[in-house]
Order: structure tokens, then sequence, then C-alpha cells
């Protein structure tokens, strides 16, 4: 029998009593139920039963996270370790899902719940992982040190396979090293998804026989149809494609094992649905739970938002999930290369650098930062490239952009 045990920190809040309620949801989660039964002896609770192993009492709060209309406060809250044995878990994903997080949603008397983080034993690292990570992106994109500088298709809806394919020609002379498809486009009538694969690769390979570099390009391929989401896979790769964006949520946990298995793509992760489960502080999930899951299923890039983000997510957040990317769940090669976005044009890249322990382990992707810089496409890419040149030789950038026109014309328009 395996001692091993699935440690889950959770936060917790209640009008009642932290302690009981703390062990209610390691009894109703593991053998117990709301009332004792003869079969649940002292060998069974041995052998399966989930205990609390820490409590952290936090301050109370007067306002419930859950409504509450019967109940008054003051609501305590606290961050409460529940163990649940491997013997009765598994390494399955659905069962963990099941038991430690599901499930616990619904336990009576609960007015937050929140889980923060899921800390794994060696047997879990039965799970894939990723097949390229930061090592194998580097290696796809012929980019040896040094950010990975990214674009994306805009606009990101309505242009035909071939207007895609002559913008994806411009971010290939203009220096780029990665390009996707945004989330929203897998196929639609004005895109079908075969016709842009064959519209745009020709592009990646005429410019990769020109100047000998490969620019990596990221195909939308997501489907909720398993089968229909690796027929997608196999049109990239027959046609000289490397990468994919997988809408994570959207095809699921089966989904992405599913595609992992059978995978020659570099998967390209976009959380799209994620803030739905971590915006209110007391309910859903931290990221350094959420993105552990996906990183055992196989992701390989991974999007995390950035500084200054143009969606919610405060800076501090961000850096907090560069670090859990960025932290080993077994090895170094578990990893994922983390995908700075959303509103990055360069005026974030002295931030990021200093924030994020000054690696450049990093893709650092800009849509509107590149596209719409005032002296086009191309200055787009060298304000950025000159933005983290900046970064590295630790000068600030309005000092660097008194010699480099591009990184100047980013801070007139967005600065």
């Amino acid at each position: 029998m395996s001692r091993s045990t699935i440690n889950v920190t959770y936060r917790i809040e209640t009008n009642g009593d932290i302690e009981a309620l703390a062990a209610k949801i390691a009894s109703d989660q593991s053998t117990g139920t709301f009332t004792a039964l003869p079969n649940e002896t002292e060998e069974v609770r041995a052998r399966c039963a989930a205990i609390v192993t820490g409590i952290t009492p936090l301050d109370s709060t007067d306002t419930p996270s859950f409504p509450d209309p019967s109940g008054t406060g003051p609501y305590r809250r606290a961050d409460i370790t529940i163990a649940y044995p491997l013997e009765a878990v598994g390494t399955d994903i659905a069962a963990l899902m099941t038991i430690a997080v599901g499930g616990v949603y619904a336990v009576r008397g609960l007015t937050g719940i929140r889980v923060r983080d899921i800390d794994l034993p060696p047997e879990w690292a039965c799970h894939p992982g990723p097949q390229f990570g930061i090592k194998g992106s580097r290696q796809l994109m012929g980019v040896s040190d040094g950010p990975m500088i990214a674009s994306i298709i805009k606009p990101s809806l309505g242009l035909t396979p071939e207007e895609t394919a002559t913008v994806v020609k411009t971010l290939c002379e203009a220096g780029v090293d990665f390009i996707k498809d945004d989330e929203k486009l897998m196929s639609p009538g004005y895109s079908p998804f075969e016709a842009r694969v064959k519209a745009i690769m020709p592009v990646i390979h005429e410019h990769e026989q020109k100047t000998g570099k490969k620019v990596m390009y990221a195909f939308g391929i997501s489907s909720a149809d398993p089968d229909l989401m690796m027929q997608r896979h196999d049109v990239v790769v027959e046609n000289g494609g490397n990468a994919a964006v997988i809408n994570i949520n959207s095809v699921g946990y089966g989904g992405m094992s599913f595609l992992r298995k059978r995978s020659a793509l570099c998967l390209h992760a976009h959380r799209n649905g994620w803030d739905i489960q971590t915006r209110h502080p007391g309910l859903g999930m931290d990221f350094t739970a959420y993105q552990k899951i996906w990183r055992l299923l196989g992701v390989d890039q991974f999007q995390i938002n950035g500084i200054r983000a143009k969606y919610w997510e405060p800076d501090d957040s961000f850096v907090a999930s560069f670090k859990d990317v960025m932290t080993p769940i077994f090895n170094e090669d578990d990893r994922p290369l983390p995908v700075v976005c959303s509103g990055q044009w360069g005026g974030q890249a002295v931030d990021t650098y200093r924030r994020t322990g000054r690696t450049l382990d990093l893709m650092y992707l800009g849509g509107g930062g590149i596209h719409g810089h005032p002296m086009g496409i191309a200055a787009g890419v060298r304000a950025i490239r000159q933005a983290w040149d900046s970064a590295v030789a630790g000068v600030e950038l309005a000092d660097y952009a008194k010699d480099h026109r591009e990184l100047a014309a980013s801070l007139a328009k967005w600065g």
C-alpha cells in the first residue's frame, strides 16, 4: 500500500467553526458521509481517509463570498491543507478533480472556497508533461539566447487565408521568431482551417529558404471533437508546420490528453476561461494549482498575460504566474515556455525583466504593439527588440530611445 499523499491547500470561509469544517471536508471527500457507517472501519480509514494536516487562520470578514441570506458574520477564514492518500485517488486527473476539487465546492457550511495549491507526489510524474518546453521551443525557433519575439495575426478575425498569408510574410520579413493564430480563430467560413494552412506554410518555407530561419507558426486546431482536432493536427504536420494553439479550457483535460499522446507539434496554450475561476478572491482556484495540471498534460508554451496587461489581471498576479510556470514540478524539463502577452508593446520590457528574475527564457508576444507601430510592422518588431536590449543593458527606456528611433516612436505613441 502506498503511503504517498496528494496535499491540497484551500482557502475556506465560514461563519461556523473552521476546524470542524476542515474535518468535514476531509471526511466528506474520502471515506465519510453525513452519518456513521458500519463499513467505515479503522482499516478503511487508515487506507483511504483524507486528513487535515494544517490550518492557518486568516482575518475574518463581515461579508461572505457566497450569498448567505440566513447567516450573519463574522465569517472566519483560514488556509487549510488536506492530505488525500494516493491509494484512494491514484494518478488520474479526473479522479483528482472530482475528489479534491469538484466535490469540495459543494460542501455545506462554506461561504467561500478556493483551491490554492496542489502538491503532487512523485508517482504523478507518470504524466507526459511538455514534449518541447523551453529548450525545445528555442530549438524549433532557432533562438539560442535572448527572448523569443512573437506576434499574432491582426485583425484577429475577418482575414481570408490569402490575406493572412500576406501578413505572415510581412511579419517574417520583420524578424519575428513566432506567429500565432488568434485563439478565436479555428475554422470559420471566411478562413477554413486547411485552406489557411496551405496559404501560410509556403510563406514560412519560402522565408526559411531565403534566410535559413524557420519562423514558428502556431495554428488554432482546437475542437471539442478530439478526432477533428487530430485531423487538423495532421494537416499542419503534413504541410511542414510545427506548432498549434490549444484553447485548453475548451478542449478539456481529456482532449488535451488525447492530443498530447499523439502530437508532433509544439503546443501553445491559451487559457481563456481561466479568469472566471479566479477573479473572485474567495472563490475558484489559484493559477498555482491550475497550471500544474495543464503542464502535466503536456503544455509546451503557456500564455500568462504580462505587466500592465490590457485585461483585468494585476501585475503582481502576472509575476506570480510567471514564477509558477518556471518552478519545476518534478524536474526542469516539465517547465513550459512562459508567454508574456496582452497589450505588450515593449514599454513593459524593462519591468518584465526586472520582476521575473532577469531571465530571458520567455516569449514576448506583441499584437497591436507590433501591427500598430506608427512606422509600420517591421519597426514594431525592432522597437520591441530594442526595448529588451535596453532591459538587459540596465538602461531606462527613455535613455535608450534617444539613439533608437523605433523605440522612441513607440514611447511617443504608447508611453
